[in-house]
This record gives C-alpha cells, sequence and structure tokens, in this order.
C-alpha cells in the first residue's frame, strides 16, 4: 500500500499547470462555457470530486476549470489509446480496471486522499453514452467511508459524445458544469451484505447529488431520487 505521503512524479507537476490552461483555452475557443457553484468548491483539504460521465470530455472539462489540480481515477483503457493514453500519462490518471475488484487501485486512490488531495471519479463507472445517468457502482461509497472526506457533487451538460464533431464545425455548442455543496454520507454500518447495501445506498445518495444539478433528461435512473437528494439538505 502507498504511504500517506502521496506525491505526484515531478513531470507531472511540470505538466498539470500548461495542460489545464490548454484545455481551458480550447474549450473556450470551441464551446460556449459556464461554470457555476465555484463557492462550494472546499478550500483546503481532501474530497472527493463526483460527476456525472457521458463521454471522455466530462474529465478535462472539470479538469480545465477547477480552482485547483486534483487526481483522477479512469477507466484504464484510456491509457491504451493514441493521443488520450499520452494525455493520461502527462497528467498522471489513476488508471481502474473496470469490471473486476482492483486493490492497488483502491490504495492508491485512498493514499490520494489521505495525503489531502482532491481526487476526481465517474461513480458510474464507465461512460454512458447519453445524457441520462446510470446506476452507481459502490466504489465510491467504498472509498468516502474508508476515507472519512466528503464528496463535491458535479453535474455536466452539454458533454454528449457529438461534442467535438458539433464544436469543429463551428457550432460553439454550450457546456455547462455546476457544482454542489460538499455533502457528508451517512456512516456505512454492519457486515456482509448488509455494509455492501449500505454503501449502495451512499453511492445512490451521490448520484441523487449529482442529478439534482441536472436537467431532468440528464438524471437518468435517479430521475426520480432528486427530491430524496434535496431532503438530505434539510
Amino acid at each position: 500500500m502507498m504511504s500517506a505521503a502521496y506525491q505526484p512524479p515531478l513531470y507531472v507537476r511540470a505538466f498539470r499547470p500548461p495542460l489545464r490552461a490548454l484545455f481551458r483555452g480550447v474549450f473556450h475557443i470551441l464551446s460556449r462555457v459556464k461554470v457555476c457553484g465555484l463557492e462550494n468548491v472546499p478550500k483546503e483539504g481532501a474530497y472527493i470530486i463526483a460527476i456525472n460521465h457521458i463521454s471522455l470530455f466530462e474529465a478535462p472539462f472539470v479538469t480545465a476549470f477547477w480552482p485547483v489540480p486534483f487526481e483522477i481515477a479512469g477507466a484504464a483503457d484510456v491509457w491504451d489509446r493514441p493521443g488520450q493514453g499520452l494525455l493520461a500519462r502527462l497528467y498522471g490518471g489513476i488508471p481502474i480496471r473496470r469490471g473486476q475488484y482492483d486493490r492497488r487501485m483502491f490504495d492508491c486512490t485512498l493514499s490520494v486522499l489521505r495525503a489531502g488531495r482532491p481526487l476526481l471519479m465517474a461513480p458510474e463507472g464507465g461512460r454512458s453514452h447519453e445524457p441520462g445517468m446510470r446506476r452507481a457502482k459502490p466504489g465510491v461509497a467504498y472509498l468516502l467511508d474508508k476515507a472519512q472526506v466528503p464528496v463535491v457533487p458535479v453535474g455536466v451538460v452539454g458533454s454528449t459524445d457529438d461534442f467535438l464533431e458539433r464544436a469543429l464545425q463551428g457550432q460553439r455548442p454550450a457546456i455547462e458544469m455546476s457544482i454542489g455543496p460538499p455533502v457528508d454520507l451517512p456512516p456505512v454500518m454492519g457486515r456482509g451484505k448488509a455494509r455492501r447495501q449500505a454503501r449502495q445506498v451512499n453511492a445512490d445518495l451521490v448520484m441523487a447529488k449529482i442529478a439534482a444539478l441536472l436537467p431532468p433528461e440528464y438524471r437518468g435512473v435517479y430521475a426520480d431520487h432528486v427530491g430524496d437528494s434535496l431532503q438530505t439538505e434539510e
């Protein structure tokens, strides 16, 4: 297991500022950018940034316009793609092997959070390729429980698979990010099956918080959970 004194490699720290600036410039040129809720970003300390995940564009978009650089946990197959793999290596993301328990990934992401650094994740575990959200995997709740950090829900609108195609055609499509207040999830209780179910409930709560930041057509399976999310804030 990695030590709590997690620190990205020197070359990663060197490349992140120009990469973030490059992404910001590209998004501003190709699209109409709107960012809401920056006041909700914690000023310091560890937290998980949880996003909806339609396409390849959410992670670079959030990376570009977040006030501070953060670590990213993403699908391992991105590292094998030309172009995308190079960017992932330069930025220093953490690869996740989908569909299997990845102890190294959990150890690495926990070391990030225990070192006081923010971490971006997509609780759905993969791209939906359509606006409607799919049900979350319990991994995000596992990490939140183990690290005892808050989650910052983020809803992204406009990042559909055809975003780049429309942008290159000169349409300048709108892309928006809405950042919600940090949330501390209920403690995970019980053992075995009961504990796994409690983690899934917390993962669903994270998604309900994201859904509350999105228009109805983006909420998918969480369309009926928005009311539950709002009630937890009372």
